[in-house]
């Protein structure tokens, strides 16, 4: 005799908490469609690369039953170069951060040497002693002291950039991973869904399924375009598709991410933990007749390990969870990276650029007006501002603002390009090593048109950002 009616009906909500001691889930590992979110598959840029090759090697046990979904791929290829420059933009500002505190130390040295020679003088005039303890606190003896910290300290971050094994300084140069994941699903890749079946979707998802909140997706509504936000929900519609296309009865859906927002998953109560959602186990068998089963990464590389015969060091799994955990406290949509190139095409967010302005205390109508220009041709300045002044902790950056990369003036022997000005060309007094930096020719038109304060000071920002930069590069 079949179960009740309410019983059938409601199955997946009546469901226990799913558990990695399931029964039924070595079939999911060993017979069933392996689908893996954007998350997991960027995630191998964080690795180093032991785990990166041990879990890559891990993956292509389960090659023949992989499947990527079309939207999948395009968050991959496209995520690549950001997930990169966060990485290189983490090292890059550690050491500068590095840098600031050791410039910081120099300093409180110098102010603390001051305070001892003061009293010394007033109380004992032992002049002496405060000749001495000068010599013994001069700053090339500070310095010296000082540069066996930096030394040590630049010797740890090279070494995470060497473990890394990835080429930093272009996403697009010597990639590993991404032969190697094309390899791996060959031919198991989902196809572009055509503009009407897009659009149809894209309707379905901001017209109905995101403000009833019905998972997966509605969290990230907001986030960007529509087509931006309906990212999680254009997958799921495809994996529903690709399903509903296998002839094969029984089939089993294993869908691994490391998204656990409340669109993917209940929030915990008093009385029970988080679980996936069970409208989403319900829609899928109502749809394609499948069964669904979602996994984190750490618990989907375990099963591999103990199902597919997969080989997996403890340290992987401890770089997986660490990976895991810091993706969990990230933005969900990660900051883009301003450079120069982008500066010329996008506009900073309204009031950006004045607060940098008003943070250095630039006073010049004239340059108030290129700050609060909407005029293409000052946004490599407006953008420089905004960046420069966060880099030297003149301001903090505000919540959405996002990180910029272009320099005004850098040292060196050789100029970036053939158009750049060599330090020689500003007057005696107004640049520092004038013989060994280079100027953007941007920045020597801006200050040819700016009034003396204001030169002075933008004159001091790049050349101490020429300095920061000279420094973390070793």
């Amino acid at each position: 005799m079949s179960d009740p009616l309410l019983l059938r009906q409601f199955a997946a909500w009546l469901q226990p908490q799913p558990s990695v001691e399931d029964a039924e889930r070595i079939e999911f590992f060993q017979n069933g469609l392996i689908v893996l979110d954007t998350n997991v598959l960027l995630s191998l840029y964080e690795y180093t690369e032991t785990s990166r090759e041990a879990v890559l090697s891990a993956l292509g046990q389960a090659a023949g039953r992989l499947w990527m979904p079309y939207q999948v791929g395009l968050e991959f290829v496209r995520g690549r170069r950001s997930t990169l420059e966060s990485r290189k933009r983490a090292l890059a500002d550690a050491a500068s951060d590095v840098n600031k505190k050791l410039m910081a130390a120099r300093r409180a040295i110098a102010e603390a040497k001051n305070i001892v020679c003061f009293q010394l003088d007033k109380y004992g005039q032992a002049h002496k002693e405060i000749a001495a303890l000068a010599e013994f606190a001069a700053d090339t003896a500070v310095d010296e002291h000082l540069g066996l910290y930096r030394e040590e300290f630049k010797r740890h971050l090279d070494m995470l950039k060497a473990d890394h094994g990835l080429a930093l300084n272009s996403p697009d140069a010597e990639d590993p991973i991404l032969p190697r994941i094309a390899e791996i699903y060959g031919e198991g890749i989902g196809t572009q869904p055509d503009d009407a079946t897009l659009r149809r979707r894209l309707e379905e998802a901001t017209a109905f399924r995101f403000p009833n909140e019905i998972p997966p997706g509605f969290s990230d509504t907001g986030k960007g375009t529509p087509l931006r936000s309906a990212g999680d929900y254009l997958l799921w519609e495809e994996l529903i598709e690709h399903v509903s296309g296998l002839s094969k009865e029984g089939c089993r859906v294993l869908f691994v991410s490391n998204d656990t927002k409340e669109d993917w998953y209940e929030p915990e109560s008093r009385t029970s933990t988080s679980r996936p959602w069970p409208s989403l186990f319900d829609e899928l068998k109502r749809r394609t007749g499948a069964d669904l089963r979602i996994e984190t990464p750490l618990n989907f590389f375990s099963g591999v390990g103990e199902f597919l015969n997969a080989e997996l060091a403890e340290d992987t799994y401890a770089e997986i969870e660490r990976v895991s955990d810091e993706l969990e406290v990230q933005l969900p949509d990660p900051l883009p990276l301003v450079d120069e190139s982008a500066a010329l095409r996008v506009a900073p967010p309204e009031g950006l650029t004045l607060a940098a302005y008003k943070s250095v205390g630039l006073a010049s109508a004239a340059l108030r007006a290129a700050a609060e220009s909407a005029s293409p041709a000052h946004r490599m300045f407006q953008w420089w501002l905004i960046g420069v002044t966060v880099q030297l902790a003149r301001r903090d950056p505000e919540q959405s603002e996002p990180a910029v990369e272009i320099a005004a003036a850098v040292r060196g022997s050789k100029a970036p390009s053939r158009d750049w000005q060599p330090g020689t060309a500003l007057p005696p007094g107004e640049w520092l090593r004038r013989e060994s930096s280079w100027i953007a020719p941007w920045f020597m038109d801006l200050l040819e048109t700016t009034p003396q304060a204001d030169r002075a000071v933008l004159s001091r920002l790049a050349a101490q950002q020429a300095e920061e930069d000279w420094r973390a590069r070793g």
